[in-house]
């Protein structure tokens, strides 16, 4: 666990010359602030959703959703059209996944990825044709691989011979035909934080690319199974293409040695693109990534002489990220004195519970007040939860204006991906809605719980 400490603010935070301002690109683009202060996403002002729906409150805004995916498949295909291919992009659905997300991404082109049961499901009840549905995982159970060959899900990405051999059974019974993939582990360990690192050797998913080639062989022998490629998922968070880079040669020196035992048609690099969290954060931009990305796949088969596979992707935080917003009302406040500076520990009405990434990975955040502009000036705070642990930090470090109090809306930004999917009901704190926001209206997509829905489970309890 996290574990906070009594150091000023670390190098990175400077003093804003405005505790008020909206940091372009962490914000949604639609964000901004009415002739009152007040913050309105998609032109749909805090208050007003405070008053509709309470808090904590986390706020998508659909059509930054759209924008994000349209853009991701616009670059890609650009991309691999220049050099001779196609590329397929999956929504990350594990970053966010409901049905209404499932929807957006899909009329935006895109395929969905899933790693779950559940969330498979979620995925066909949004109305997911499955032959556009990977799926995931390194424990599917032979209930769960028996759902995906009987609803066609797409391509399944197998993680484990004892996975190969359970997909052999179920296509040798029902006489299905399934699309495989083989998950492999690169040995790039991309710059990301060690938890979310999932290419080095010593992790649970994927062969290590020595094993690679016999798992490929007995794949080819089942009648049923159809071996469609390689994949590998370096990490997250990730900037820059150096890791992309060196990670796709060293698979295509495995596809290379793979061709000798028939067609491999596609090769699925991952996801992992960066997104900024603060005002430092400096993400590559999607073009970038895009061009850079397939540049290197098609410069090594070249190099090879080998034909160039289909690409496929699979960002997450890149699309829903930004998008989310989360608000918060301040309970109290407590002023603590360190060695050169004081720090203003600000409490909100939740905490860990709907956010346990600073928990969890130290994860930043940004802050801004939200229901008006502040007028003190900029103070050093650490916004916490309401939760009976000292790491229920919700953004570690933070400056707001120095007269934000009780019963103020705090809004924090960036909380799109990995918040709502990890929210727990710790301290038995009911998990908040989820509403979108597009063009002046808002709408629940997820309802949130009450203590009569978390009661309702308590078998201890006449119903």
């Amino acid at each position: 666990m996290h574990s906070p400490d009594s150091s000023p603010a670390p190098g990175w935070l400077v003093v804003p010359d405005d505790a008020n301002d909206l940091v372009e690109g962490v914000w949604p683009l639609s964000a901004e602030r009415d002739d009152d202060g007040e913050l309105r996403i998609a032109g749909v002002g805090v208050g007003e959703l405070v008053r509709d729906h309470g808090t904590p409150l986390q706020v998508i805004d659909e059509t930054e959703v759209r924008r994000r995916a349209a853009a991701l498949r616009s670059a890609f295909d650009r991309a691999a059209a220049e050099h001779g291919t196609t590329a397929r992009i999956y929504y990350a659905g594990k970053a966010l996944l409901n049905t209404s997300i499932v929807r957006w991404v899909l009329e935006e082109g895109l395929n969905v990825d899933v790693c779950t049961g559940g969330e498979l499901e979620v995925a066909l009840a949004g109305g997911a044709d499955a032959g556009r549905l990977g799926f995931h995982g390194n424990n599917k159970s032979v209930a769960e691989l028996e759902r995906a060959v009987d609803a066609g899900v797409g391509t399944i990405i197998i993680d484990s011979v004892i996975e190969i051999e359970r997909l052999a059974a179920i296509v040798s019974r029902t006489g299905a035909s399934q699309r495989v993939m083989l998950r492999v582990n690169s040995g790039v360990h991309a710059e990301t934080h060690d938890f979310l690192a999932t290419a080095h050797e010593d992790q649970k998913f994927g062969f290590p690319l020595g094993q690679a080639p016999a798992a490929v062989a007995r794949i080819r022998e089942v009648d049923g199974l159809v071996f469609a490629g390689l994949h590998c998922h370096i990490g997250s968070q990730i900037f820059g293409v150096a890791g992309f880079r060196e990670s796709a040669s060293r698979l295509l020196d495995l596809h290379q040695e793979l061709l000798a035992g028939g067609d491999i048609p596609q090769l699925n690099l991952g996801g992992g693109f960066g997104i900024a969290y603060t005002r430092v954060d400096d993400p590559t931009p999607i073009a970038d990534l895009a061009e850079g990305i397939v540049a290197a796949v098609a410069e090594g088969c070249a190099a090879r002489g080998i034909p160039v596979p289909a690409l496929s992707f699979e960002p997450g935080r890149a699309i829903v990220g930004n998008a989310g917003v989360t608000l918060y009302e301040i309970g109290t406040t407590k002023d603590v004195a360190l060695e050169t500076t004081t720090r203003r520990y600000v409490s909100v009405d939740g905490g860990m519970s709907d956010n346990a990434r600073p928990a969890l990975y130290g994860a930043q955040y940004s802050a801004r007040l939200a229901s008006r502009i502040g007028t003190g000036a900029p103070m050093l705070v650490r916004v916490v939860g309401k939760h009976c642990e000292s790491g229920d930090i919700v953004v570690d470090h933070e400056y707001l204006p120095g007269d934000a109090g009780p019963g103020d809306l705090i809004a924090v930004a960036a909380t799109g991906a990995y918040c709502a999917p990890l929210s727990s009901n710790y301290n038995h704190v009911p998990r908040p809605p989820i509403v979108a926001v597009a063009d002046g209206r808002s709408r629940v997509i997820v309802r949130g719980e009450s203590i009569a829905d978390l009661l309702a489970r308590d078998a201890g309890i006449p119903q």
